[in-house]
């Protein structure tokens, strides 16, 4: 692969060593009280929704700041003071629908009563009582319970993300809101069980995964049916902006606004999906993908010649980055980011006309991904009908170090001849080892599985890398009886307490040695 994608595997992780996928305790104080207030419109909602159904204003509320106030290091003053007003207008509208539509009237008093309105009348406050939230919190709840709190908020956020998505190409998934609003409104009990929590996490998790299976449906229906590709890391002389995130919708709304200009296009980590859509394909102006991921988005951004559009949901914490030439369609602007309003993108023409573009181009290794999902079945059939085989082990996608990689390929080795291996990135030349480079396509795991669960045979998934979809999939693979080891996360994805609370649960396992992990698939 180019040199400014893979070359160094991971080694160095801008992510890590610049500490900007961590979250400060200010930012931790406010998405606290974001979430308080989260809490207590789903209580209200729920009360409601025994009346009325949902309205827009709440679901809208779900959607923008759910992922605003969960696990996201980007959080500043102005986007915390901009979702508490839509927050405490979209509670107070729904006090004074409760008590126009129900006859609990105590309600109010004895579940909510002011303190989350006088507690939170500025910054200061707002950050004192975020501190006592977690105070509380800390008390309040064994590490066990509190590790599970913070997974179902984080696969609520998933939740909320691909719910956004999927609403972007004007369809919804109406059964998501009830599922958000009954998990936000168990995290306000205090007498809370494990059981309970195993529950909501288990509905929660099969949601989020039928609705990146809805999702990616439509974007076939869309964009047509994906298929293998080849996508350049290459760079050619021109004007340039790059396209961050996984919203592919946002990609076909900026290649449209930008047809008419000189400006070549380039996707930046999971966007790199797109290519594998024959729609995207034909469009000439979208030239390839640039760097090496978010792990290391502070040197991509800084190195990349033109204006970047971070599509919503896809902010990321870019205090160190240069800003003035950054744009977001995200309900979060972040200080010195620039916000696209109604699909305008006047400014961005501007900001890459206005910067120097890439001047002599530079040429690197492409890389071949995407895969038609029925041949991929086809394939599997085949293997299925021809052999017998005690276990199936399914491994995903990779996006790490090297060490990794020497990881999966003795893995593979020392695999036994009756296993079958479906491997999605690592190649190894076995009679029982089928690959598929899928890379970057975290949802073909799914699908695959969903055709194959019904097969008399064990499975084992091995998920190497982590994105905000991992924790959702590795709950509803465990849930269905699969066998799940996890590879090394950065922290803000998924840190080592949650494993262990997940080990607990679900029986999630931590890559170890590679003949060690096949001794525990044999046992």
């Amino acid at each position: 692969m180019s040199q400014n994608n893979k070359s160094n595997n991971y080694q160095y992780n801008s992510c890590v060593s610049k500490g900007i996928c961590s979250i400060n305790p200010k930012t931790y104080a406010l998405q606290a009280v974001l979430i308080e207030f989260l809490k207590n419109i789903a209580k209200y909602s729920l009360e409601i929704f025994k009346h009325k159904e949902i309205n827009s204003n709440t679901k809208n509320i779900l959607l923008n700041i759910l992922p605003l106030a969960i696990s996201n290091a980007e959080l500043d003053e102005t986007s915390f003071i901009i979702a508490l007003n839509d927050l405490k207008k979209c509670l107070f509208d729904l006090i004074k629908l409760y008590n126009s539509t129900c006859t609990e009237t105590a309600f109010v008093e004895n579940i909510l009563g002011l303190d989350v309105f006088s507690k939170t009348t500025d910054l200061i406050k707002s950050i004192k009582f975020g501190e006592i939230l977690i105070n509380d919190f800390q008390k309040s709840f064994s590490l066990e319970i509190r590790d599970l709190h913070k997974l179902i908020l984080i696969i609520l956020k998933s939740v909320s993300i691909n719910l956004s998505d999927i609403e972007s190409f004007d369809e919804t998934f109406d059964d998501a809101y009830i599922e958000i609003l009954q998990a936000l409104n168990h995290l306000l009990k205090k007498d809370i069980q494990i059981n309970d929590l195993k529950i909501f996490m288990n509905n929660l998790a099969k949601t989020d995964c039928l609705m990146m299976l809805k999702l990616r449906k439509i974007q076939e229906n869309t964009y047509g049916k994906q298929e293998k590709t080849t996508v350049s890391f290459s760079t050619y002389p021109s004007k340039a902006a790059l396209v961050v995130g996984n919203n592919i919708k946002e990609l076909d709304r900026v290649l449209e606004a930008l047809k008419n200009t000189d400006i070549d296009i380039y996707t930046h980590d999971d966007m790199i999906i797109a290519h594998t859509f024959p729609f995207f394909k034909q469009n000439m102006q979208l030239k390839g993908q640039y760097g090496q991921g978010t792990e290391n988005c502070l040197i991509d951004f800084a190195t990349f010649p033109g204006p970047i559009i971070l599509t919503k949901n896809s902010l990321h914490n870019i205090e160190n980055l240069y800003r003035g030439r950054l744009f977001t369609t995200d309900y979060a602007c972040p200080k010195g980011v620039i916000r696209i309003n109604n699909n305008n993108f006047e400014e961005v023409i501007q900001s890459a006309q206005n910067a120097k573009g890439f001047k002599r181009g530079k040429q690197c290794e492409s890389i071949d991904t995407g895969e038609s999902f029925e041949n991929i079945m086809a394939c599997i059939d085949e293997k299925l009908n021809q052999n017998s085989y005690d276990k199936i082990l399914i491994i995903g996608l990779e996006k790490n170090s090297e060490t990794q990689k020497k990881y999966f390929e003795k893995l593979i080795k020392y695999a036994p001849e009756n296993f079958l291996i479906i491997s999605f990135f690592y190649s190894q030349n076995k009679p029982n080892c089928l690959i598929f480079q899928t890379c970057y396509d975290s949802f073909m795991i799914l699908k695959v599985f969903e055709k194959i669960k019904n097969f008399d045979i064990k499975i084992c998934a091995f998920l190497p890398s982590c994105d905000k979809y991992t924790i959702s999939q590795i709950i509803y693979l465990a849930s269905n009886g699969v066998k799940v080891f996890v590879g090394n996360c950065a922290p803000i994805m998924l840190n080592p307490t949650f494993i262990n609370s997940l080990n607990k649960i679900y029986k999630i396992n931590s890559l170890s040695s590679p003949r060690e992990d096949i001794e525990k698939i044999i046992k």
